[in-house]
């Protein structure tokens, strides 16, 4: 049997199932790993080896990883909210230091590791941030930023104490198609189509289309220096700007509200209690709002000038998204 050139996990995820997509358009052989409790729309059809399992489970890692070349590290528990949040935190770093010994013990040859621009710092910044402003676990709000931070200094310890042949991948947020669940950012884009967010508090956002940030994994996997870490992301968007694109490409009034951020501190910590006895992730999180008091913005410029990544206008993502949103019936 010809050996796979690529394992990706977390590949039915919104950007696991991205990078899938980017793999195949290179004629690659593609082995994916998903969990069975995932939704399996986004790898319906697709050439792909499937392996059912969990990233913390030592064995399936090496079944799965057996004769590939490359390995993506997509997979992440990706909640702003959960009833026990130190089960993200486990997930997270547990499933990466599982996944990244048995790429060794397997004889990978180059790994795209996955993190995140949660593990920047931009409290304090006055201009977008780059890859060395590097947060401590302590500082993270909340259990994924906490999650993600742990996962990615212990990466960074392992490239440096073992050899491991990573590169590390920081993307900013991802929007477009396919995003099934959705993600956090994806329900926003949800209730401001729907006409249910009336007013907004002053953040801002680094949104980038889901597909130019999977092209920067393969740009990362051939043309990045392993123990180096680049941010993927595109424009730095306020709030108030999204959500006026999102309504005038849905054909609806803008919404002109600033609010205060402490009014809506009860409403969080009663959406959460609710939360709790139903199980549903809530829209409004404490972690959030306190997310919120800084811009979340980011500078690409390490990837555009060593990797050659070129994001598209953020409007682009915007558009895809509604269109899929509205396709698959999320939208009325």
């Amino acid at each position: 049997m010809l050996e796979d050139d690529i394992l990706v996990t977390g590949a039915a995820g919104f950007l696991g199932s991205a990078v899938v997509r980017q793999a195949l358009s290179r004629g690659l052989r593609v082995r994916v790993l998903t969990r069975p409790s995932s939704p399996q729309r986004n790898l319906e059809g697709l050439p792909v080896r499937v392996f059912m399992g969990d990233m913390r489970d030592a064995a399936m890692m090496s079944q799965a990883l057996s004769g590939v070349r490359y390995l993506f590290h997509v997979a992440a528990d990706y909640r702003l909210w959960a009833r026990d949040p130190e089960e993200i935190v486990r997930t997270n770093t547990a499933g990466t230091e599982t996944v990244m010994k048995a790429a060794q013990q397997c004889g990978v040859e180059r790994i795209v590791y996955t993190s995140t621009v949660a593990t920047l710092r931009v409290a304090g910044a006055t201009a977008p941030v780059s890859e060395d402003a590097r947060l401590e676990a302590g500082e993270a709000i909340g259990a994924y930023k906490r999650s993600k931070v742990l996962a990615e200094r212990w990466v960074e310890r392992q490239i440096a104490d073992t050899g491991l042949p990573a590169v590390i991948v920081n993307p900013s947020t991802p929007i477009g198609p396919r995003d099934v669940r959705p993600t956090p950012t994806g329900r926003i884009i949800l209730e401001a189509a729907s006409g249910k967010m009336p007013a907004f508090v002053d953040t801002g956002l680094n949104l980038a289309h889901v597909d130019d940030i999977a092209e920067g994994h393969f740009l990362a996997l051939h043309q990045g220096r392993v123990g180096q870490s680049y941010i993927l992301g595109g424009e730095d968007v306020s709030l108030q700007r999204m959500l006026a694109d999102i309504a005038e490409l849905s054909g609806r009034r803008a919404p002109t509200v600033q609010l205060p951020r402490w009014p809506l501190y009860p409403l969080a910590h009663a959406a959460e209690a609710v939360a709790r006895v139903t199980g549903r992730e809530p829209f409004i999180t404490v972690d959030g709002l306190d997310m919120s008091r800084y811009k979340m913005y980011f500078s690409s410029g390490k990837a555009r000038q060593e990797l050659g990544y070129q994001p598209r206008a953020y409007r682009a993502g915007l558009q895809d998204a509604l269109a899929w949103f509205k396709a698959e019936g999320y939208l009325n």
